[in-house]
């Protein structure tokens, strides 16, 4: 079963804090995304890894590329055709592990 959509209510509520962090929405799709810069490649992979497992816990992944301190992020529920719970949240993760 599919995780739910967003209400319009719920993208007001949980898409706001995001949008004024950096995250912007997707204009081909319904998805948010975000480019998250580190010192380095280390600190780059690192925090890839340490999304990874979130990520795997939760079993919702993102669609990333890096290129050395740079880490292009993409999140949408691919089941769902569009943004739900399970982005927003691990939209919050990945900024709260890149402080």
């Amino acid at each position: 079963m599919s995780e739910p959509k967003l209400t319009e209510e719920e993208r007001r509520e949980e898409l706001s804090p995001l949008l004024e962090n950096g995250w912007a929405l997707d204009g081909d799709r319904d998805a948010i995304c975000k480019a998250f810069t580190f010192k380095n490649f280390i600190e780059a992979f690192g925090w890839m890894t340490r999304v990874a497992i979130w990520s795997e816990k939760w079993r919702h992944h993102p669609e990333w590329s890096n290129t050395y301190n740079q880490v292009e992020v993409t999140l949408t529920t691919h089941d769902s055709d569009g943004l739900t719970a399970l982005d927003t949240k691990l939209a919050r993760k990945m900024d709260a592990l890149a402080e």
